[in-house]
């Protein structure tokens, strides 16, 4: 029997080809994608398009974000996996939003798009789309999912989507997971790290969860950062904040930099500490720097990436509003987004 794959075109470079008329880029049909890729035909799977009005990636927002949950939720019955078609620069914070939104999952949820548009003779989309539909209808020998979880494909590796950052606007392998080893590599074949994969670990209805709170913002550090900037931006009316530091961890130490951190935590906000590295992890035992944050109560990031703490703020505050609760809650892995 044909495995099934709902394909969800969202928007984003991989959706442009050129206008046989004018020359200039349009969006692309998928309804025609079998006139367009009749090699899709030879990978034996049934596939059904959703197409949105293109979004550019850039104006992606919470609200883009449900929509998706609510399609896989309506279609999740009648299809065997799902690819997403998103926009390069913001598609790790979508896809990162999908794995805490999306409850019990079973299937896979690949998310894809391209660095130059699917009508350009050397696109990497048409690779990148029909690996993609391959791995979300991919099963292993007993028939379950190869990959039952939010993932993000790009130039022949597979990525726990909520492990992604995109590192380049020009390289065709846009993203990368430092913290985290591919689910997949694909050369002549694609070679699955099943190690790696995570599967749901408790049996239970597969279910949504849309509550969102976007009263979160990210504060990048830097040399010359002054306190009335710094409190200005801690009292924009945030609830959460994913505080981006230096190296493993580590800020300023002035007395008026600490003071302000001090009272917005007091006041209820919630700050998490990532690191401005690629690569890494913030650990706030090692330096004095990191020590005073963790004294004052700033919660530590561990590896995960500033896409996946905002999506894991969001989720985490708009459930619960005491401060304990939360910390508590942050500093554990809900969906594979941090290290044990």
């Amino acid at each position: 029997m044909k495995s099934s794959v709902l394909l969800i075109y969202t928007g984003g470079t991989i959706g442009m080809h050129t206008d046989p008329h004018s020359g200039a880029l349009v969006p692309f049909d998928f309804n025609h994608i079998y006139e367009e890729f009749p090699s899709l035909r030879r990978l034996d799977v049934e596939i059904e398009v959703l197409p949105f009005e293109p979004i550019d990636s850039s104006n992606a927002s919470p609200e883009l974000w449900v929509r998706l949950a609510e399609i896989i939720r309506e279609n999740y019955d009648r299809f065997d996996g799902f690819v997403v078609l998103h926009g390069t620069d913001t598609m790790s914070y979508t896809s990162s939003a999908l794995s805490f939104m999306l409850n019990n999952l079973t299937k896979p949820v690949v998310f894809t798009g391209s660095q130059i548009p699917i009508g350009v003779l050397r696109t990497d989309g048409r690779e990148n789309l029909i690996t993609a539909i391959e791995i979300a209808a991919a099963k292993d020998s007993k028939g379950r999912a190869e990959v039952p979880e939010v993932s993000l494909y790009f130039q022949n590796r597979l990525f726990r989507a909520n492990r992604t950052t995109k590192q380049s606007a020009e390289e065709l392998s846009a993203f990368v997971s430092n913290n985290y080893p591919p689910l997949a590599e694909v050369g002549v074949s694609i070679q699955y790290n099943r190690n790696h994969i995570r599967r749901p670990k408790r049996e239970g209805a597969f279910g949504i969860d849309t509550a969102l709170c976007e009263d979160v913002a990210i504060v990048k550090i830097f040399p010359g950062l002054n306190e009335r900037v710094f409190r200005a931006m801690l009292s924009s009316g945030a609830r959460g904040v994913v505080l981006e530091t230096y190296g493993a961890g580590n800020a300023p130490t002035k007395e008026w930099f600490i003071g302000a951190l001090r009272e917005a935590i007091e006041s209820g906000i919630s700050v998490v500490n990532v690191t401005q590295c690629s690569d890494g992890e913030v650990n706030m035992d090692i330096y004095e720097t990191g020590v005073a944050l963790q004294q004052i109560g700033v919660i530590s990031g561990r590896d995960m990436t500033t896409e996946a703490a905002t999506a894991k703020l969001m989720h985490i505050l708009a459930h619960e509003s005491n401060p304990k609760r939360i910390a508590t809650l942050l500093k554990k892995s809900i969906c594979g987004e941090m290290g044990q």
